[in-house]
């Protein structure tokens, strides 16, 4: 396995400049260079440890998590201790490819720090329970006929149930990962990979369920502890987290609001849509559906006027029913930092850039922002695709960034002498010299011939583009296996306009490759979380 570390043109502004340091008054650290700083900082404050330890041992063990995650959740009583962490929702076979690269991120911090700072550092990997969004995570994309294929789940999502209270139908999630395995060359990992994942999946209630067993099943080792922010026995141990939040809402809401409006007359793209009176918290009705609550005067209101409360009912809610309320995108990173010691958060460019809105929302609840460090991106070339780049003499940097769309319409042009588009071109502009008198001779005749010329011209040109099309799909033919080449490069490196780990799943390269490809990553010296993107040689 061969690493290449590349830089891609960011179109995100924002995240440039963070990498570059110019952004650091919106946070309390820097990403890279003051752990040091953030461990006595943590380690000033006090934890409810122990509840946390228990809870988090009962959620991974009815996982079937290893004893490697079991030992590592038991250093938590260790008052040196602290947590690196990240998260995502919980999507089917574990999500796009981003998910894993995040995951591999939070382990190789935690051991590089543990090493560094000569303490107990744990990798946490958050799952997003609390979410409702069921299209984002009931699908994956594989490769078929030389085109992206979509594997949707079709299942029934009640309306704003979150994922983790979400029933899952085993008997249809059966059913739609043999159509899934059915796109994938068998290789000596495939029965073994599907029979742990049918495992995993028929000892699963929920997408959550099964999201963290196959986590768990695919990284036994690495000691990874994984918390479902929807669960109730969290939310129970929010209690008086939640009572802060109710009791600072109002400065909460403010602030973030006005960061927000700050940063986007910058110029910066953040995120996060927010009103003066969000209250970044939801209620759970009887059915566990979540009401998105607004703040109108003295009272907490469903966004559609589902309910009504007061404050003092917030309060009796989150002192007694606490499972009745959950936090969303803002209030989310406030509850990691009231439950966790955290040296520091792995997120993606897109939560770097609305974490950039809640420094002074930490402030408000007396909580400092941990350090945010970019993930790792990586971009995985299979010998397959690496033989392809050489035929087509294309380097993998350039696909990553840019695809192959125009240099395969060049290509395909260039096989024509004189070149095909070339020569339509110069039909088109003749046509429009050899017209021009005959529009003006109907012109002088009358005005109505005027337009019928001008109409006449249009039709004569839609024809020679018609014609251009038959023809270059005619030499399309003729060079089909050339052109399908192009097309695989693009798929599996530039998939969707693109990168590839916000489309693929894990699944095809742990079929291929089985999944020990990632846990070499994990222990890979030269990758470093400072490097924008690298090339993963498989």
């Amino acid at each position: 396995m061969q690493t290449k570390s590349i830089q891609l043109t960011n179109k995100n502004h924002f995240i440039s400049e963070y990498r570059n340091g110019k952004m650091m008054n919106y946070f309390d650290y820097k990403p890279f260079d003051e752990f040091e700083r953030r461990v006595q900082d943590v380690t000033s404050k006090t934890y409810e440890r122990e509840k946390l330890v228990n809870t988090l041992t009962t959620m991974n063990k009815s996982w079937d998590a290893p004893q490697a995650t079991i030992n590592q959740i038991e250093r938590l009583k260790d008052e040196r201790s602290v947590v690196v962490v990240g998260g995502q929702q919980a999507g089917l076979l574990t999500g796009p490819l981003y998910s894993i690269n995040k995951l591999i991120s939070i382990v190789r911090l935690a051991k590089e720090q543990e090493e560094k700072l000569q303490r107990p550092v744990i990798p946490v990997f958050w799952i997003a329970g609390e979410d409702h969004d069921f299209e984002e995570i009931n699908h994956i994309y594989t490769s078929n006929d030389h085109a992206l294929k979509k594997h949707r789940l079709q299942d029934e999502m009640y309306n704003k149930v979150s994922v983790s209270h979400l029933y899952m139908d085993q008997e249809k999630v059966t059913i739609w990962l043999q159509t899934a395995f059915a796109d994938m060359k068998e290789t000596m990992y495939t029965k073994s990979l599907y029979d742990t994942i049918l495992r995993c999946l028929h000892t699963s209630e929920s997408y959550v369920d099964f999201f963290a067993k196959l986590i768990h099943a695919l990284f036994p080792e690495e000691g990874i502890v994984l918390i479902d922010s929807g669960d109730e026995a969290v939310r129970r141990l929010e209690t008086d987290f939640f009572q802060l939040l109710i009791k600072n809402q109002e400065e909460i809401s403010a602030s973030v609001y006005e960061t927000v409006q700050q940063l986007q007359q910058k110029g910066y793209t953040v995120p996060l849509e927010v009103e003066p009176n969000d209250t970044h918290l939801f209620y759970h009705d009887d059915y566990n559906e979540r009401i998105l609550l607004k703040r109108e005067e003295d009272k907490w209101v469903g966004k559609n006027d589902e309910v009504v409360l007061t404050t003092e009912d917030m309060l009796h809610l989150a002192a007694t029913q606490p499972d009745r309320l959950s936090n969303n995108v803002v209030t989310r990173p406030l509850k990691q930092e009231y439950l966790f010691p955290t040296l520091a958060f792995v997120g993606g460019d897109g939560e770097i850039s609305y974490w950039a809105a809640l420094k002074k929302a930490f402030h408000c609840v007396e909580l400092t922002m941990p350090p945010v460090v970019p993930r790792l991106s990586l971009t995985y070339k299979t010998d397959r695709v690496d033989k392809l780049l050489r035929t087509r003499v294309l380097k993998a940097e350039d696909v990553i960034q840019y695809g192959v769309t125009d240099v395969r319409m060049r290509w395909l042009m260039s096989q024509e002498t004189p070149s095909i588009d070339i020569v339509f071109s110069d039909v088109l502009q003749q046509i429009e010299t050899l017209h021009e008198p005959l529009r003006a001779i109907a012109k002088d005749v009358s005005a109505d011939l005027e337009a019928e010329a001008a109409r006449n011209k249009q039709y004569i040109q839609h024809n020679i583009h018609y014609l251009q099309k038959k023809v270059e799909q005619k030499i399309a033919e003729n060079h089909k296996l050339p052109l399908q080449q192009f097309d695989e490069i693009n798929i599996a490196l530039h998939p969707n306009n693109g990168l590839q780990e916000r489309i693929w799943s894990p699944l095809p390269f742990i079929n291929e490759y089985g999944v020990d490809f990632f846990k070499t990553l994990i222990h890979k010296e030269e990758l470093s979380l400072k490097e924008q993107h690298y090339i993963v040689s498989l």
